[in-house]
């Protein structure tokens, strides 16, 4: 990490006032330049969403945008091609976070697991994702998440298997809590509508509440970031500068405090627009085309 980074960096987060945007790409620069520590990666392109069959070529190709500027990847799917991801990593030199998807197609579920399972088996898997979000959305209940984590840490002995959702479902779940080996939490506080200038006090609250419901055990955060177009969220509101301030603080005290962090995400993908409104396209370190963004 360069003296300059280092020196314009403190624990209550960066003085902007001062910063062109300009100084701001710079701070961006000099963080990829030195590594985060990991990214959420789907390797889509525009066209493309969950039912697209994913090829090797074009998961090189995507993966190749990020590899020089992070430690880790997260990805999303054991099926459709999403399987092939974690060995591509390994051969660049990435580890993997293994996202398991499951939801209320059961079947589906079995496939997403053995896969996951295979992953681990092969030596792949640095972490065991067994499901995102599922709590949140409602899809499966306490008693069938739980089944799935326990058979994937029978299955991959020696990994670390976790379950991704909202920091409070940890709170809300704690035989959840207590079936993980790690806590993995998502923290957005733009969606929950917090102004840029506090989002990482917010965040901070978040990850120390996950960690309260931990006791003990280790806690990532598995999803955070701002979005730079789309319609704001309550006093939150999308803008390139925000989106900025906002990974130069989140990356700032992820380093100071020895913090685990998957920044959200890669690339922009337009097929979220259906689920989350027009900010769902923009949450990107780099656009649809591969383009940086805050470079």
């Amino acid at each position: 990490m360069s003296n300059y980074y280092k020196r314009n960096l403190s624990l209550a987060g960066v003085d902007f006032s001062n910063k062109s945007i300009e100084d701001l790409r710079l701070l961006v620069r000099q963080i990829l330049d030195s590594k985060i520590h990991g990214i959420s990666f789907s390797p889509y392109i525009e066209g493309q969403g969950p039912g697209t069959q994913i090829g090797e070529a074009q998961i090189r190709e995507r993966l190749s945008f990020i590899q020089p500027y992070t430690h880790w990847v997260r990805s999303f799917s054991c099926t459709e091609g999403h399987e092939q991801i974690p060995a591509i990593a390994a051969e660049n030199g990435l580890k993997t976070m293994v996202g398991v998807w499951l939801d209320a197609d059961l079947e589906q579920n079995e496939k997403e697991l053995a896969n996951a399972i295979d992953i681990a088996q092969a030596g792949n898997a640095g972490i065991l994702a067994v499901g995102n979000e599922v709590l949140l959305r409602g899809d499966l209940n306490e008693d069938q998440l739980i089944d799935y984590i326990n058979r994937a840490k029978a299955a991959a002995p020696g990994i670390d298997v976790g379950y991704v959702d909202a920091y409070f479902e940890f709170v809300d779940h704690p035989r959840v809590t207590a079936a993980c080996d790690v806590i993995l939490a998502n923290c957005y506080p733009f969606w929950e509508g917090c102004p840029a200038d506090h989002a990482l006090l917010y965040m901070k609250d978040m990850y120390r509440r996950a960690v309260a419901a931990a006791n003990g055990k280790k806690v990532i955060i598995s999803e955070t970031g701002w979005p730079n177009v789309g319609t704001a969220e309550g006093g939150a509101v999308p803008s390139l500068e925000n989106a900025i301030k906002y990974f130069i603080n989140t990356c700032q005290w992820a380093e100071e405090e020895g913090i685990e962090i998957f920044y959200f995400s890669s690339f922009d993908e337009t097929w979220k627009v259906d689920a989350e409104g027009d900010v769902g396209a923009y949450w990107g370190i780099w656009d649809k085309d591969g383009n940086p963004k805050y470079v």
